[in-house]
């Protein structure tokens, strides 16, 4: 069993939701990165998504935008990043996924990343840019290796949300609105309507991302779905504190389990 069924799967046995959270690898840098992601799983966290730094991200507010470019700037790449997450699974066997782009996969190789990931211990990939339809893209090589490609539904789907959900594997990432990541003091999307749809057709966990940022905030949108997933409110205390920041997304992370559950 993957490791994101089985997070899932001991959740709901114990009548919890996820907290899946999200880091910028390599910002500040990769060593506080590693320190970031344990001190997340200590904290609460069931699930992290660590992002690959990349130099155009369309679906990302100026947030994760500018830890993109900081980590850029430290040269960090998927090398690092794979060394990163091998270094993790000597310390943790809590789900590690990569939210990246898909010009990211293919300039890598595609073959060779997906190889890669069952290597080191990546359990699932979000890729924001790659469009349902061009999902055969990357399915066969994800599939062989035992990586789960998690997809997204937006309230804009619209007609597509039904066919999304009945065909997604591990759980499905909700997007909250539309528009980029990023904090945001309140949410227009009717999600009564939105997660009707969604639950008549998922027979998977489903989680509702982009725009969390405060416990208050969480505690509310779990109320619709299976988990949460808070990641600009994150790379705002890293961006904040920088090679300090570890006690204080430490502080943070707990206030949003103890919100949520």
């Amino acid at each position: 069993m993957n490791r994101i069924d089985k997070a899932f799967a001991e959740l709901k046995k114990a009548g919890k939701k996820a907290l899946i959270t999200f880091v910028t690898a390599g910002d500040p840098d990769i060593e506080t990165t590693e320190k970031i992601v344990m001190d997340m799983f200590e904290n609460g966290a069931d699930i992290v998504e660590l992002g690959v730094p990349f130099s155009d991200p369309v679906a990302e507010g100026l947030t994760i935008q500018a830890a993109s470019l900081r980590s850029l700037k430290n040269g960090t790449n998927l090398d690092d990043i794979f060394a990163l997450v091998k270094r993790l699974r000597t310390k943790t066997d809590k789900p590690l996924l990569l939210m990246m782009y898909i010009n990211t996969i293919f300039r890598f190789g595609t073959e060779t990343f997906f190889a890669l990931c069952k290597e080191n211990g990546i359990d699932g990939v979000i890729v924001p840019d790659l469009p349902y339809e061009e999902r055969d893209e990357i399915a066969d090589e994800a599939d062989k290796n035992g990586v789960i490609s998690i997809r997204l539904v937006a309230p804009t789907s619209h007609d597509r949300i039904a066919e999304i959900a009945k065909s997604s594997k591990g759980f499905l990432y909700c997007v909250s609105s539309t528009g980029v990541t990023g904090t945001r003091s309140s949410f227009s999307t009717d999600f009564d309507e939105f997660f009707g749809i969604i639950k008549k057709n998922c027979t998977i966990p489903a989680a509702v991302g982009f725009g969390i940022s405060s416990p208050e905030q969480a505690k509310k949108m779990s109320t619709y779905c299976d988990g949460v997933i808070v990641g600009s409110a994150v790379v705002k205390i890293v961006e904040k504190y920088g090679r300090d920041c570890v006690g204080e997304v430490g502080k943070f992370i707990k206030s949003l389990a103890e919100a949520i559950n």
